[in-house]
Parts: C-alpha cells; sequence; structure tokens
C-alpha cells in the first residue's frame, strides 16, 4: 500500500512498536499454542471454534475461515473502518510516535478525515464534562439528579457513565461553545445544534447520556426527558450519524463492558440506556445497548470474538415490539453460531425498577434463570396461535422453521424439531417433511435466480509462480537467491508478478520484513492469501531452498518451452529452396538442439 503524505519512517515506526498480540487481543481474546503463535476466534465474522491466528514474530494475521488476512494496520483499518492513513495516524498516536509527512505535507493546512474526527470529539467531550457539572453543581440539574437517584442510581455510577444535564436554555451552548474558540461554521456540523435554528441546541432540559466509543472517549448524547413532562415530546433523543459516530457500529456501554464480555464470554442486550447502567452497578457488568436501532451485523462482528463459545443474553422489552426486537435479534446470533438465552423480567418494567425494588441480587437471579432462546419461542408461539387448530399448529411451526433454519449445526435443528413436535404434539414425520420441502424449494428457487450469475473479481491461482514468491516471503532470506536467476517479467502470473515487484521494492529499499511486505501490497485478496499460505505451515523454511529452485526451473521451462514450440513451428513452415535456404534451416535445427538440451538438463534437477 502506498503511504500516501505519511513518511515511510511514520509508517516504519509504527510497524515496529506496535505489538500485535495487544491490538487484536483489544477485539478478541488471544490465547498462545507455543512459541509466539496466537490463536482465537475472529473479529471479523462469528465462530465457536478458534481459526484465527496472529503470529507474533512475523506480525500478521489470518482468519482460516473468513480468510481475512494482514498486519496491524490492516487490522484497525478494518475493525475501526479506517482509511489506511487515518489507521496509521491512530496507532501511532496511541504509541505516541510523532507523525512525520512526506512532500512538504502540512496538516494544519490539509487536515484529514481522522483530524477533524478528533476536533470533533475534543467537543463532545468538552461538552459531556459541562453537562455532568450542570447536572452535579447547579440548580438546573436538581430535577434530573433527583429522577436519577430516585431509580436508585448511585454517585459512583452517575460518574462512571458521566451522566449529564442539557439546560433549558437553549441558546447557553452554542454562547459557551463560541467562547472556547470553536467556529459557528464547525458547530454548524456537529450535530449538537438545530438545522434550522443553528444558535439552538438540538438537546435542551434532558437528562445526557454521553455515547461512548470503544476507546472511552464520549463521541455522541442521548438525551431523556425528566418526568414530569410534555407527552407531545420524544422520550429519548439521540445523536444521528456524526464523523465519529455510527449507530449500526456503536453500542452504548461497550467501553465499559469489553474487558467484562472478553473475560466471561458473555453479553446482556438491553433497549435503553438506563438499562445498561442499572445492570452495571449490580455488578452484570457485560450489558450494552443498541442506540434507536435493531441490532444489526455490525453490532454481532463488533462483539463475537469475544463471546464465541459464551452467550448472548437479550433482555428486551415484553411489549409487541420487545418481542419483534427479540425474535430478530435471535436470528441474526444464531445465523453468526452463538448461543442464545432470554432474560424474562419479573417484578417490574426494567431492570432500573427491579433494582431499586428487590436488590442487585434479585437481577443477578433472574439473569441465571434466563431460558434458551428455543424454550422462550416455544412459549411464545404456543400463546400467539391457537394450538387446538391444524392451521394453528402449522402457522407456528413455519414460524419456527425460520429459527431452525439460521441453526449453524445439524444436530441443533433435529434437536429443535424434536423439541417443536413434543410441544405441540405434531409427528416427527410430518414435521421433518414439511421442514425439507420448504428448504428444498428454496433451495430450488436460489439456484433458479442465481445461475446466470457469476462470480466478480480475479480468482487468485497458485501455481509454482506464485508458490515459489509466497515461499520466499516466508523466508526471505531466499530471496536473493531467487532474484538472481529471475526478473519481474519471466512471470505470466498476474499476482506472481505483483508480488514480485512488492519484494523488490522492499528489497531495494532495506525495509524487507513479512510485515512491510503485506503494507506496500495494495491486493486486499492477495495480502489474505499470503497470510493464508504461510499461517497453514507449509513453508517450513528446511523446504523453502527446494520450492524456490523448483519455481526458478518451472519458469526457465515453460520459457524454452515456448521458444522450442516457436522454434518448431518454424522449421515446420520452412521450405528448402537454395543452398542458402538449407544453411538457414541447419541453424534452425541446431538452435532446437540447444534447447533440447537445456530442458533436458532442467528436467533432472
Amino acid at each position: 500500500m502506498a503511504g500516501g503524505y505519511i513518511s515511510n519512517e511514520t509508517i516504519d515506526a509504527v510497524l515496529n512498536t506496535t505489538d500485535i498480540i495487544t491490538t487484536v487481543g483489544e477485539y478478541t481474546k488471544l490465547e498462545r499454542r507455543g512459541g509466539n503463535d496466537w490463536w482465537g476466534c475472529c473479529p471479523f465474522h462469528g465462530e465457536k471454534t478458534a481459526s484465527f491466528h496472529v503470529d507474533g514474530d512475523k506480525r500478521f494475521y489470518h482468519c482460516f475461515g473468513c480468510h481475512k488476512g494482514g498486519n496491524v494496520i490492516s487490522f484497525i483499518m478494518e475493525m475501526e473502518k479506517l482509511s489506511y492513513a487515518d489507521a496509521i495516524e491512530s496507532l501511532a498516536k496511541k504509541s505516541g510516535i510523532p507523525v512525520k509527512y512526506q512532500n512538504g505535507y502540512n496538516p494544519e493546512q490539509n487536515r484529514s478525515k481522522i483530524d477533524e474526527t478528533e476536533k470533533f470529539i475534543e467537543l463532545y467531550e468538552r461538552t459531556a464534562s459541562m453537562f455532568h457539572y450542570f447536572l452535579m453543581e447547579t440548580p438546573q440539574g436538581q430535577k434530573a439528579l433527583e429522577y436519577v437517584t430516585k431509580r436508585g442510581l448511585t454517585k459512583e455510577t452517575i460518574e462512571k457513565f458521566k451522566l449529564g444535564y442539557a439546560p433549558a436554555d437553549r441558546k447557553w451552548l452554542f454562547k459557551f461553545l463560541r467562547g472556547k474558540n470553536f467556529s459557528a461554521e464547525f458547530l454548524g456540523k456537529s450535530g449538537l445544534f438545530s438545522q434550522k435554528y443553528p444558535e439552538y441546541s438540538f438537546f435542551s432540559d434532558r437528562l445526557m447520556f454521553p455515547i461512548f466509543n470503544r476507546r472511552g472517549q464520549v463521541v455522541a448524547f442521548g438525551g431523556r426527558v425528566i418526568p414530569p413532562a410534555d407527552e407531545s415530546q420524544r422520550k429519548y433523543l439521540n445523536s444521528g450519524d456524526l464523523p465519529q459516530f455510527k449507530k449500526r457500529e456503536t453500542l452504548f456501554g461497550f467501553s465499559f463492558a469489553k474487558n467484562a464480555i472478553r473475560e466471561k464470554k458473555s453479553i446482556i442486550f438491553c433497549e435503553g440506556n438506563m438499562d445498561v447502567i442499572a445492570y452495571h452497578q449490580c455488578g452484570l457488568d457485560y450489558a450494552v445497548a443498541t442506540l434507536g436501532t435493531a441490532l444489526t451485523e455490525d453490532h454481532i462482528k463488533m462483539i463475537s470474538g469475544f463471546v464465541a463459545g459464551g452467550t448472548v443474553y437479550l433482555s428486551f422489552d415484553s411489549d409487541g415490539a420487545g418481542q419483534e426486537a427479540t425474535w430478530k435479534a435471535i436470528k441474526l446470533c444464531r445465523e453468526h453460531d452463538l448461543t442464545v438465552k432470554i432474560i424474562r423480567l419479573k417484578g417490574g418494567k426494567d431492570p432500573a425498577e427491579i433494582m431499586l425494588n428487590f436488590g442487585a441480587e434479585n437481577l443477578t437471579a433472574q439473569v441465571k434463570n434466563a431460558i434458551l432462546d428455543s424454550d422462550y419461542l416455544i412459549f411464545r408461539l404456543g400463546e400467539k396461535y391457537p394450538m387446538d387448530t391444524p392451521e394453528g399448529k402449522a402457522k407456528a411451526a413455519l414460524e419456527f422453521f425460520q429459527y431452525v433454519d439460521a441453526l449453524q449445526s445439524d444436530i441443533q435443528k433435529e434437536s429443535c424439531l424434536e423439541q417443536l413436535c413434543q410441544a405441540f404434539n405434531l409427528k416427527p414425520e410430518a414435521v421433518k417433511r414439511d421442514f425439507n420441502n420448504r428448504s428444498q424449494a428454496r433451495e430450488r428457487a436460489y439456484i433458479r435466480q442465481n445461475n446466470n450469475q457469476t462470480e466478480q473479481g480475479t480468482q487468485i491461482k497458485l501455481d509454482a509462480e506464485l508458490r515459489g514468491l509466497i515461499a520466499v516471503t516466508a523466508d526471505l532470506n531466499q530471496y536473493e537467491v531467487l532474484r538472481s536467476k529471475l526478473t519481474e517479467q519471466d512471470f505470466t502470473n498476474p499476482a506472481a508478478r505483483r508480488l514480485y515487484r512488492v519484494l523488490e521494492e522492499c528489497f531495494a529499499e532495506n525495509v524487507f520484513t513479512i510485515r512491510d511486505i503485506l503494507n506496500r501490497c495494495d491486493d486486499e485478496n492477495l495480502v489474505q492469501f499470503i497470510t493464508g499460505s504461510i499461517s497453514s505451515g507449509v513453508y517450513q523454511s528446511e523446504k523453502v531452498s527446494v520450492i524456490v529452485a523448483d519455481t526458478v526451473n518451472y519458469i526457465k521451462r515453460n520459457k524454452l518451452d515456448a521458444q522450442r514450440n516457436k522454434l518448431l513451428q518454424r522449421i515446420k513452415e520452412y521450405t528448402v529452396v537454395t543452398q542458402e535456404d538449407q544453411n538457414q534451416l541447419n541453424a534452425l535445427l541446431a538452435e532446437k538442439f540447444e534447447l533440447d538440451k537445456q530442458v533436458q538438463s532442467l528436467g533432472k534437477k
């Protein structure tokens, strides 16, 4: 990859200083399996069996499940959805590495996306501090403070989550921030103010919940009206998507919960911010909440590496909307092979009320008594449909089949179909027949829909050319041997030619490590192919010299064969009329003889 405006010195410092084991470990739990080889569940897709490999010596990662691979920069790019330059700047800042720029680039004159993002974060951090001050120290915030206190929140909890109060005066925040040298133009893009009335705060007279990113920085807000309130007001307001904040990719409370989630391999998904806070105060510090959206693929990818092999608990409301959210979340989690249990709260409308009325022990016990999602669905379907009619049983079975479809194990599918039969007094043969007929019909429809479609993109072909170059990437001591006998033009495989070019660039610039090579390679598919091949263990150091020799012979033999075939065609088409023609034919035959000798010589090696 090209470094863009960031100096190679900075890129090298980031690659040499950043510990890939520590960095990856912030997103998924890793375990050592001998030497400096680490394994864990992939943070990019849901799985129960660890197929994600991190080589601490070579400083690269590869997943044998989804085939993603690369170095620490590409990892941060993928996990944090950053550009290449932004990922380098983020890692450099975290490690205390000064970022140097090339070609006279001035970051103050040409501010990158990450610069603007950090400025927005600074704005939100400062605003959160002021809201917190209003809640804890001013008469204006007294009503909001009394509300959270009556709901059972302690001062420690309020401080931990940095709860605040947005003043009723909608112009106050604009005046305050302008006094701190934030421009009106910048504030207009911040999401804190009305688009129609730029000096009017979006949040006013509300209890404020700062929303933190995974690093613990404030990136957005949620605001709740304080009872008693005008019924015309929306109960909750959340920040819209911002440069530093995407609802689909953010979970309330995740920065506080991620260590507990990793340790316990469990997570509680809630509906609201107060639910999360109540769970945390009760010691159930692995609770998080979505932010005005349903559970998404991005949320699951965010947590799957932490809870693989563990349990996802769902704690949504028991009303119609809550049950629908539970149903969708169950299917999504099961599609990512995550075990799901449902918390059915009793004794209060939400965790905070149960905590207040019955104490932390009661809430903890209700979590421990959570039921499997299949049991929950059977119970719910039994209430939803009349089980004394054939139509009711058929509708219940069809809906339950959608859950079975999402299961990743045939044993689980079989077991759940048996559970359905027992619950609703159905014959197993009839249920399995309906399920299989439905699945086969869906499969046939899918085939008809896709039989004319072709896969886009170029597939990487592993031949002797690419095999040899991956071998020298695994053992770079062999590269000089290979380059002394071959040039880039000798390679016909496009992927091999691209990799040779990267190897040559790194060799010429004396930045010749695997992490440098992966960093220079701008073909993501090729990077993943390289990391997967090396991680497989095929390219052991003692075999690389043999593979390199085979590659050299293979390429030279192909070149000689091509030359020989052209020569044979010329000889075949040659017509002898004069002695001069005969002399030229004899020369061609002699050239063929020499080529035959060279081919035979290569064949003996």
